[in-house]
């Protein structure tokens, strides 16, 4: 895996899923960038723009994941694609 990756976790306040990511991110090793919802409204925006309305989101290098796509399998194979 190329260690330029561009990785962005977009979150909202309390939230359990988001903070378990985080964790899985961290304990992979990867550094990653961190959007607050309720703070970034363009981003917020963005993302209801392609159907997207719950936390966490990770994006990988322009490309956005949630939901089912976050599992801890599912995230393996997505950071080492």
């Amino acid at each position: 895996m190329s260690m330029s990756r561009s990785l962005i976790v977009y979150t909202t306040p309390l939230c359990a899923p988001c903070e378990a990511l985080k964790r899985a991110l961290k304990a992979r090793g990867l550094a990653f960038e961190t959007v607050d919802l309720l703070m970034d409204e363009a981003a917020a925006d963005r993302l209801d723009e392609q159907g997207i309305r719950s936390a966490p989101v990770l994006e990988i290098d322009g490309r956005l994941y949630a939901g089912a796509a976050l599992t801890d399998e599912r995230l393996d194979a997505l950071l080492a694609s």
